[in-house]
């Protein structure tokens, strides 16, 4: 359900939370997906802040659900307590001056149980002067 991923691809095992939260977006379950946060969960969506539930709640119900928002893990790794996801992000969304594909990175920060934080970038590739 989160898509094709090689064993090369993948450095860490998924946090239930994360795979909850991703998982549930696919099925376009809002109420699994918010259930996936803490409640004082921030997520910070290309440079826009929700915080808190309420507001969690309103940018999926609009942005993620509402848009049919489906992900396909690419590439994920765990850094430093943080998991670290690259995924093709389809989806009903006005796609207007926006690469295609478009590949997202979701950088999650999770306790034992939820997730607490979710800042997601759309970055651009490493420079080939930066690669070694």
């Amino acid at each position: 359900m989160l898509g094709a991923m090689t064993t090369s691809q993948i450095t860490c095992n998924l946090p239930k939370p994360v795979s909850r939260f991703l998982e549930a977006v696919n099925r376009l379950d809002a109420d699994d997906a918010i259930a996936a946060f803490t409640l004082d969960a921030v997520v910070n969506d290309i440079r826009r802040e929700f915080i808190g539930p309420d507001a969690i709640r309103a940018w999926l119900d609009r942005e993620i659900i509402g848009d049919h928002v489906h992900f396909e893990v690419l590439r994920a790794r765990c850094h430093h307590g943080s998991t670290i996801l690259t995924a093709r992000t389809t989806g009903t969304f006005d796609k207007t001056n926006l690469p295609d594909p478009l590949d997202l990175t979701f950088y999650f920060t999770v306790d034992e149980q939820a997730i607490t934080q979710l800042l997601v970038i759309a970055n651009q590739p490493t420079p080939d002067w930066a690669v070694s």
